[in-house]
């Protein structure tokens, strides 16, 4: 029996003057699954995660986190609240070290008001936080390796870890698999694979392979619209999303 949903969305709807880039959507999202949301480029995608991570306000709808509605809460207090996101871009610190970028996040949620005379690079907290962040995502050898010299595989892997350092309950991760090779990718779905026991994952992805490989459950989305929500298998056969988004014709 599955868990109930740690983060729902009922009717969430977003409109940019006369054009509605997310129409009505309701979808759950829970501890143990990846979540995957696929789609054609505008199908609203990457607009769903930002209304639920907070950077965009809904038009209309709730957003559900352990059934209290934070639709009206601003991105910070949803990422206090245990709602961590990454991006399609590379979003992190290049001129410092992979460590420095994990704790800077840390540091957010192990914030020290009535410590304000004590460096917060000192901090015992956010740096044992970061440390465990570092090494679920697969860097910890790297902690004092420039960012910059990441690899672009391992720059996707600094990302997640530094969502992890703010120890969120539900990752929203739009593309994490842009770009990568074969062998990149690999670690990347085995990191997840990892996380998914104690997260609710959404994951909005163009890799196909890579879905159908590491979903749970997989969301199509059309103009906006949600025009199906099953299990990859049940996914494969819908005839609607075969003619839609993967090119059956027949």
């Amino acid at each position: 029996m599955s868990l109930p949903a740690l983060l729902r969305c009922e009717g969430l709807t977003r409109r940019f003057g006369g054009l509605t880039a997310v129409n009505d959507v309701s979808l759950d999202f829970r501890v143990g699954e990846v979540h995957a949301v696929i789609g054609t480029n505008g199908a609203g995608k990457s607009t769903l995660i930002n209304l639920l991570s907070g950077e965009l306000p809904a038009s209309a709808g709730r957003i559900l986190l352990q059934g209290q509605d934070i639709a009206a809460w601003p991105q910070p207090r949803r990422a206090r609240a245990g709602i961590g996101r990454s991006y399609q871009r590379t979003t992190i610190f290049g001129e410092f070290t992979v460590f420095e970028n994990a704790r800077l996040c840390a540091q957010a949620a192990w914030q020290r008001p009535a410590r304000l005379w004590q460096s917060a690079a000192a901090c015992p907290d956010s740096g044992a936080a970061a440390h465990q962040a570092l090494a679920a995502a697969g860097l910890g050898e790297q902690a004092q390796q420039r960012a910059s010299a990441l690899s672009h595989g391992a720059k996707r892997q600094l990302e997640i870890a530094m969502c992890l350092a703010t120890q969120p309950r539900v990752l929203l991760l739009d593309e994490p698999l842009a770009g990568m090779g074969a062998e990149e990718t690999e670690r990347m779905l085995a990191l997840l694979a990892a996380l998914k026991p104690g997260h609710a994952i959404a994951l909005v992805e163009h890799d196909m392979d890579a879905v159908f490989r590491i979903a749970d459950r997989i969301t199509v989305m059309v103009n906006g619209q949600v025009i199906a929500s099953d299990v990859p298998q049940a996914i494969r056969e819908h005839r609607e999303v075969r003619i839609a988004y993967l090119g059956d014709h027949a």
